[in-house]
């Protein structure tokens, strides 16, 4: 897998930006690489990277190398993040409405293990002002944007803020991600689980699938998730996700684990630690998660890629995207380049997982309760590009019950055994 040399001399610039507080450094580089295009000095910063189309969620990626949601929170770098060579871009995490996050200083370098922690906390202005953004920009290209809940709003209206969101984004969004894993919004990681996480999954299901019927348009729903789980919940967040007809899950996120860096100064610092830290437990996530699934629903794999062979081993592991953040602080523009080269490498070697073909598994039925979505009557006819149209709705919904009241019996309705999807479906 050759390497591909950096978009510009990143080793020496390095040094410098390490001088600076990570923040101040982060919005250093991402103005100055907004004025370089501003300007037309797309050379600087543009790099032709691998070509390697694959198609997941309906979607046709140019490759399959990604940004992950947090460099760019409010959408307003987007046009020069897209010079760079990434196959899609995902920015947020946003809220209804804007908050300062928690107070600074809350993003620390580990630099002997290529590691970061952060606190930042959601730290955004707002869905409104992201969409402003959105618009105004040139970009194209794939767009993943990454909804979460504002912190001052309790789990149990959690629901509320996850589809004011999706309301606001939807038609502005190649595919949404629904952010419930971060550890420094507290208490945010408990919609993982149980009911709150069926309530919530139902309750985007139906919005996502009453908005694609408002804008004759399908948008694809991704949930992310953390890698400090305990032991069962994989495969009961997979199921859930099946259960429910996600489009996808991004693991992993950010990990509160200080597993090798805990002699180093500053890993006792709060927050998320990402990096090369990270790496393990990402691609060990990825590969249960994908066993768990057993193709009902593509994984996006993010966590500590800092080389080629990072990302190689998540899609080994059963990882059909990849993204990047942290490994860019460390390795800079040029670890684009080298991840979509192992990429291409990989999808060479096996050309059959280029399009990603969602196996639809006929298990024992559910109790009709349940409410599964692949069977109900009364739904809008809208599907997932390349799927077929049928009805995939909850069944005898009354009309105007509010998302809550909704979300609170399917909790209660939901199986022990959750079957997956009976209906065909083609990428």
């Amino acid at each position: 897998m050759p390497a591909t040399p950096s978009i510009m001399p990143y080793a020496l610039v390095r040094p410098l930006l390490f001088k600076l507080d990570p923040e101040n450094a982060h919005h250093l580089t991402l103005n100055t690489l907004r004025t370089l295009n501003n300007w037309g000095l797309d050379g600087f910063i543009h790099k032709r990277v691998a070509e390697c189309p694959v198609e997941v969620m309906g979607l046709k990626f140019p490759n399959p190398v990604g940004l992950a949601a947090g460099l760019d929170k409010n959408g307003d770098y987007i046009d020069a993040l897209a010079a760079m060579g990434f196959g899609f871009i995902e920015i947020g995490t946003v809220t209804p409405r804007p908050q300062g996050g928690n107070p600074r200083p809350r993003m620390f370098r580990l630099p002997a293990a290529e590691a970061l922690i952060n606190r930042m906390g959601f730290n955004n202005e707002g869905v409104d002002t992201l969409v402003a953004n959105v618009r105004r920009a040139r970009y194209r290209g794939i767009l993943g944007i990454n909804i979460g809940k504002n912190a001052t709003t309790p789990n149990d209206k959690a629901i509320d803020d996850y589809l004011y969101c999706l309301n606001r984004v939807y038609e502005h969004a190649s595919y949404i991600a629904v952010n419930i894993s971060s550890p420094n919004t507290k208490n945010l990681r408990d919609l993982q689980s149980g009911d709150a996480l069926n309530s919530l999954l139902s309750a985007l299901r139906m919005r996502q699938l009453e908005l694609a019927d408002q804008h004759d348009r399908y948008v694809p729903v991704a949930i992310k998730i953390a890698p400090d789980l305990e032991p069962g919940m994989i495969g009961e967040i997979a199921d859930l996700l099946a259960y429910h007809r996600m489009d996808a899950v991004i693991a992993t996120n950010t990990t509160i684990s200080r597993n090798g860096v805990l002699h180093l100064p500053g890993a006792v610092e709060l927050g998320g630690l990402s990096g090369a830290p990270l790496v393990s437990r990402s691609t060990e996530v990825i590969t249960e998660l994908s066993a768990a699934l057993a193709g009902r629903l593509p994984v996006i794999g993010v966590g500590g890629i800092t080389r080629g062979t990072d990302a190689w081993n998540k899609l080994e592991a059963g990882a059909t995207l990849v993204q990047v953040y942290s490994g860019l602080v460390f390795r800079g523009p040029g670890l684009i380049g080298d991840v979509a080269d192992a990429c291409q490498y990989y999808y060479e070697q096996n050309p059959d997982k280029r399009v990603f073909k969602r196996v639809v598994p006929v298990t024992a039925e559910a109790p009709e309760t349940a409410g599964d979505p692949a069977t109900a009557e009364g739904a809008p006819a809208t599907a997932a590009p390349g799927e077929l149209a049928i009805s995939l709705d909850e069944p005898d919904q009354p009309q105007g019950v509010a998302p809550e009241q909704a979300t609170d019996s399917a909790a209660e309705a939901a199986p022990a055994a959750l079957r997956s999807d009976t209906s065909p479906r083609q990428p």
